[in-house]
């Protein structure tokens, strides 16, 4: 980890109790330096924002989708007090429809992209009898997707648009994900039992 995402892991640690809200904002951030990587652009940033996202979301969870309090602007209220750019602040604005926040750069496309993905690979992973991330492959991902009983409150329509947006295959993106996550299974307790 670099100096922001440092930052970054610190503050979720302050704001998130919650073991399965912290794994999804590990996931999300793994997800996000990968896309980093394969695009040339800075990792630590884009992990920093993949750590930040949610970082309100168990205080002020925002179940009612206001467009102006609780999740996501308590945090970036917080990150702009404390001096975060506002690159990062309007990228974790923009991952939520109802913000209002047009998602126009890479790092914005790709959160949005990955964020609900990251999330879904991990409870495709967790129904494996195994329970390990290395299990999973995009055929899978995509048969669970079609169920809508599995993982429902995981926006399928959310998970296509963010490719689309990203101008990937919905099966790259998925590819980035499913790899981004093997890559850190220990942390997000994907390793699974051993066969």
């Amino acid at each position: 980890m670099t100096m922001l995402a440092n930052r970054a892991l610190t503050i979720l640690h302050e704001w998130v109790q919650s073991e399965s809200l912290r794994r999804h904002c590990y996931a999300v951030a793994d997800s996000m330096r990968h896309f980093a990587q394969l695009r040339g652009a800075d990792a630590d940033l884009w992990e920093a924002v993949g750590l930040l996202h949610d970082m309100d979301y168990e205080r002020h969870p925002n179940q009612e989708q206001s467009p102006t309090e609780g999740h996501p602007f308590v945090g970036v209220a917080t990150l702009r007090e404390q001096g975060w750019s506002e690159e990062v602040c309007r990228a974790i604005l923009s991952h939520a429809d109802y913000a209002g926040v047009t998602r126009e750069t890479p790092l914005e496309q790709t959160l949005y992209a990955v964020d609900e993905l990251s999330g879904f690979v991990i409870a495709v992973a967790r129904v494996r009898p195994s329970k390990s991330i290395r299990e999973v492959d995009v055929a899978s991902v995509k048969k669970k997707m079609k169920d809508k009983a599995f993982a429902r409150a995981v926006n399928r329509d959310d998970i296509v648009r963010g490719a689309a947006e990203l101008g990937m295959p919905l099966e790259e993106v998925i590819a980035g994900v499913i790899d981004a996550l093997k890559a850190d299974a220990e942390r997000l307790g994907l390793v699974g039992s051993e066969s």
